[in-house]
């Protein structure tokens, strides 16, 4: 026995009214196409979105380390945000951060996260990470078909951030108090917020390392199958 049409419509949207909403989670945001991208490979295409992912987490930390120490960026600019360009515009330019005393790479940031280092301690982290990542890179952050990766330099580099997301976690001041206020696992509040940033720049290095490994090993495959297949993979005069 069928349903009255009436009966049926208001069952159907009971249901639909019951049945849970599906959650927003965004979509892949795709980079727009460039003519740069002709002089690019994949793993050059694929280390240059990297490296826009890295900064961009890097500035990322910056704003939520001023923002539980604005202490930090008081000692350098009239506002955060004017903070947070003034490093940005360094790091992207590859100029030096005038506290870091000329310093680079691992030598910024282990001044940077020195007990008695007395300047805008979270922009000099900042700097030193991006510096020491743009370093194990080459020291570029765009990459073409000339440019090459050291896999091992990478491997070093989400090393060193994993070690430089310890020490900001761990390490003291000579008051006792922690470099920065950063992770909050208080039991009030659970905000590992840094962690997870963290955690996305090493997964990041490390892919692009690996990449670097595979794509050496399947060029010496690829020329060792091209070898026996030119050998048994010929076609056979029929006539």
């Amino acid at each position: 026995m069928s349903l009255p049409i009436g009966l049926l419509c208001l069952t159907l949207s009971a249901c639909s009214m019951l049945a849970p909403t599906p959650a927003p989670h965004g979509e892949v945001q795709g980079s727009s196409t460039s003519g740069s991208e002709l002089a690019q490979s994949d793993v050059n295409r694929f280390a240059t979105l990297g490296m826009r992912d890295n900064l961009d987490s890097l500035y990322r930390l910056l704003d939520k380390l001023y923002r539980r120490n604005p202490a930090e960026w008081k000692k350098t600019a009239a506002s955060r945000e004017l903070a947070i360009k003034r490093v940005r515009d360094a790091i992207e330019a590859r100029q030096s951060w005038p506290e870091l005393q000329g310093k680079h790479d691992i030598q910024a940031l282990s001044l940077a996260l020195a007990p008695d280092f007395g300047g805008d301690r979270a922009a000099a982290f900042i700097y030193g990470a991006a510096d020491m990542i743009i370093v194990a890179h080459g020291g570029k952050t765009r990459f073409y078909l000339i440019d090459g990766f050291d896999a091992q330099y990478l491997y070093n580099a989400a090393r060193n951030m994993e070690i430089a997301s310890w020490i900001l976690n761990s390490r003291k001041n000579a008051a006792g108090q922690p470099l920065l206020l950063s992770n909050d696992m208080s039991e009030s509040e659970r905000n590992i917020s840094f962690e997870r940033e963290f955690g996305k720049i090493i997964g990041r290095i490390d892919l692009l390392a690996e990449m670097t490994t595979e794509k050496y090993k399947r060029a010496g495959i690829s020329y060792m199958q091209n070898l026996v297949g030119g050998s048994f993979l010929q076609f056979l005069p029929v006539r």
